[in-house]
């Protein structure tokens, strides 16, 4: 098993903290947000580990990981960085955003499911958003599950809460099998867009197509993407809000109502 991390992006919500660094590299509660990742995987027994990097690349400076540069990371989203990677793909994948931490209890779930494709979802988000936003439907999109929990929705804009079952925070995991169905997927989408408009996100070009019009496009396709529940344990740091709201939390000790911090 091993573990791809994207970490490419900009993180223009996030300056001025990211003037000169990138997201993953952001420091909260003592660490840099890559460094808690890290950790975790570790502990997890995780040790094969690439990190897909971009805005300011010379800043990684970790050991013992490897590294792959999206040299396009200006002009293209989270799934083009995914397949810079696609040589890194393993009978056991393990694709998680770089903006985010959780605990070591999410990875192991997520490592036990045995399904081709799965995905963590966070079922007690309301109670996360309320920190975070005055009005979840600005930011929030939407994520349905059918009756045996696979997902049939992910990453559409909702006018409703109802919409609204799960949170995806960008941690997902893909089994041998898994990975030959992305991989062929994301080929056949790439070919029929240099003809046809991205059968993905037809307001966008293929190489911008976000992660979860993959998903999406994936769930569409008839392959099933197990969702992997949890209810908090993990944080996002998107905005400056964010990062402000949370170093309060934790300077109140109430950060642990939302995520368990390991030494």
């Amino acid at each position: 098993m091993n573990a791809i991390i994207l970490a490419a992006g900009e993180g223009k919500r996030l300056r001025p903290l990211t003037n000169d660094k990138p997201k993953c590299l952001v420091e909260l509660f003592g660490k840099t947000l890559l460094e808690w990742q890290l950790s975790i995987f570790k502990k997890c027994g995780i040790n094969d580990i690439c990190i897909v990097t971009g805005h300011n690349s010379q800043m990684f400076r970790y050991t013992n990981v490897d590294y792959i540069k999206n040299e396009n990371y200006k002009t293209t989203n989270m799934m083009k960085s995914l397949f810079c990677a696609k040589e890194r793909f393993s009978q056991s994948t393990i694709v998680s955003y770089g903006d985010i931490i959780f605990e070591k209890n999410v990875l192991k779930l997520l490592i036990q499911s045995d399904n081709d494709i799965s995905v963590i979802i966070d079922k007690n988000w309301k109670d996360y958003w309320s920190i975070r936003s005055k009005n979840p439907l600005v930011d929030l999109e939407s994520l349905k599950l059918d009756s045996k929990d696979n997902i049939i929705s992910i990453g559409q804009k909702v006018k409703k809460l109802e919409e609204i079952q799960g949170q995806y925070i960008g941690l997902m995991k893909f089994s041998e099998k898994g990975v030959n169905i992305l991989k062929d997927f994301y080929h056949e989408c790439k070919k029929i867009s240099e003809k046809k408009p991205n059968t993905l996100n037809p307001n966008l070009p293929f190489e911008k197509s976000f992660m979860t019009d993959l998903l999406q496009g994936l769930i569409n396709s008839n392959y099933q993407l197990h969702s992997v529940p949890i209810n908090g344990g993990w944080l996002e740091l998107d905005t400056i809000e964010d990062f402000e709201t949370y170093q309060r939390l934790f300077r109140n000790n109430t950060i642990k109502k939302f995520i368990t911090l390991e030494a």
